[in-house]
């Protein structure tokens, strides 16, 4: 793949999607690849589906897969490349496919919509292209075939057969000729495969797309720190702690970091970098939240906004402060100016889980549900409302406060019992490969290569014109 991608980079999306989701059922990938590459000089979303798997049909988490590559698309401005093989929706799932609004349709009311957005849509016909996905190449803006390779058609011959008793080949329902010299379904004619990716790359060639950085861009400089040195740093273990200024020290150019506000609220880290030459804004967790570090953290998102600055959140955090006197000084108020801050964010906003992703932490640090323009995790991280020890915890005082209640005894054991499948549960939906399966995140990466992906993903996000940021209500 990176090779036709004009000797590019090629930032692939999650690589574990539906990793264990369906029983006995491999769905390496989801079925489908995606991710940005640059081709012809321009950063493009591919989508190319994976025949391999089940005939390239769609499973729910295929269409989830594509559409979150869709929404990268619309999010960051990129032209879509689609190099289409599929057999369409996977029938004995049709159910969680077809009817739902972001299901299966969605795919094709987003090309519609990006495409009236000015965002490019190109699709190249490898393979079969069959029911509602034969919409792709329809509904894209210029669309190639493989000769005697690819076919296109709402209903494939054995439907043709069984609705109307017309026998009729694949070929000559849905073939390159036909739609080429007929139809004018497609645009242009293939030989093979690489000819495709040849014509493809002159279509996106004659795109007259430039993008338009509005910011600042400086020469670029490696850290002085190698980044292989994050694995001693970070460890396996989320109890042991680490300073993120010395994670920040092995990503950013030249390992240069103005820290805004070091001395005030020091358990949240922000300052200002350099990554590719390109300026950002950093926040990232040295232990709990507590008021000041939200407020601080607020202040920072602000300057950010302000400055048309992108965000960078490294998330390593068990969550916001909790206790009578905490409460009493107002630390729901100041952590909702932090979401309020991080929600309303027009810049581009790009999250890291290095560590622990737990509670409202998650949201004040940018988490899935704040439209991060991306969002990855490193192999060590965990994601849960609380930790599993927390929770068990939780479940089982108020199990033993019931049976108070009841005038009985609550033993040693029976709260083993209850706590141990807890723990294990939680260890289990925290873990990292659970989430990305599910695509709760981008992918997980490995940590020595961040700065490369964080790289690749604020270049692909200058393609988006900038909006200004407003703001509602902050409780004062």
């Amino acid at each position: 793949m990176p090779e036709k991608l004009h000797k590019s980079p090629f930032l692939e999306f999650s690589q574990f999607a539906g990793y264990q989701l369906y029983g006995n059922e491999e769905v390496p990938a989801g079925g489908i690849i995606t991710g940005i590459g640059r081709v012809s000089g321009v950063e493009c979303l591919i989508i190319a589906n994976d025949a391999t798997v089940k005939g390239g049909t769609y499973y729910p988490i295929t269409v989830k897969k594509h559409l979150r590559a869709q929404e990268v698309a619309m999010q960051n401005h990129l032209p879509c490349v689609y190099l289409v093989d599929s057999g369409g929706a996977n029938l004995p799932r049709q159910a969680d496919v077809f009817p739902d609004r972001d299901h299966f349709g969605r795919i094709f009311y987003n090309q519609a919509v990006m495409s009236s957005q000015r965002i490019p849509q190109i699709a190249v016909v490898m393979g079969s292209c069959t029911a509602g996905g034969a919409y792709v190449p329809a509904m894209a803006d210029e669309s190639i075939i493989v000769g005697k390779q690819g076919t296109i058609f709402l209903g494939g011959p054995p439907l043709v057969k069984a609705a109307t008793g017309e026998q009729v080949s694949a070929e000559d329902l849905g073939g390159a000729d036909l739609h080429c010299r007929k139809s004018g379904v497609t645009d242009h004619y293939a030989l093979d495969d690489n000819h495709a990716l040849h014509l493809a790359r002159k279509v996106v060639r004659s795109l007259n797309y430039k993008k338009k950085v509005d910011v600042t861009v400086e020469s670029s400089e490696e850290p002085l720190f190698p980044p292989d040195e994050l694995y001693g740093i970070v460890g396996g273990q989320l109890k042991r702690n680490f300073d993120v200024k010395e994670v920040i020290a092995r990503i950013v150019d030249g390992s240069k970091f103005d820290e805004f506000k070091a001395l005030y609220g020091d358990t949240l880290v922000t300052g200002f970098a350099r990554l590719f030459g390109y300026p950002v804004g950093i926040i990232g967790n040295n232990g709990v939240l507590f008021s000041e570090s939200a407020k601080k953290g607020t202040h920072f998102i602000q300057l950010c906004c302000q400055r048309n600055i992108p965000i960078i959140f490294l998330q390593n955090i068990t969550g916001f402060m909790v206790g009578k006197d905490y409460e009493a000084g107002g630390i729901a108020k100041d952590g909702a100016k932090m979401v309020t801050a991080v929600a309303c964010a027009n810049v581009p906003k790009i999250t890291v889980i290095i560590g622990g992703s737990y509670g409202a932490g998650n949201y004040g640090m940018c988490g899935r549900a704040y439209s991060p323009r991306f969002l990855f995790m490193w192999p060590n991280a965990r994601i849960s409302v609380m930790g599993g020890e927390q929770a068990a915890t939780v479940l089982a005082t108020v199990a033993k406060d019931r049976k108070a209640r009841e005038g009985k005894q609550f033993s040693e054991e029976e709260e083993k019992a209850l706590k141990e499948p807890i723990i294990q549960r939680f260890e289990e939906e925290g873990s990292p490969y659970y989430s990305s399966a599910r695509l709760w995140d981008d992918g997980i990466i490995d940590p020595a290569d961040t700065r490369l992906v964080l790289g690749l993903g604020l270049s692909a996000a200058f393609n988006a014109p900038s909006k200004k940021t407003d703001y509602g209500i902050f409780r004062m």
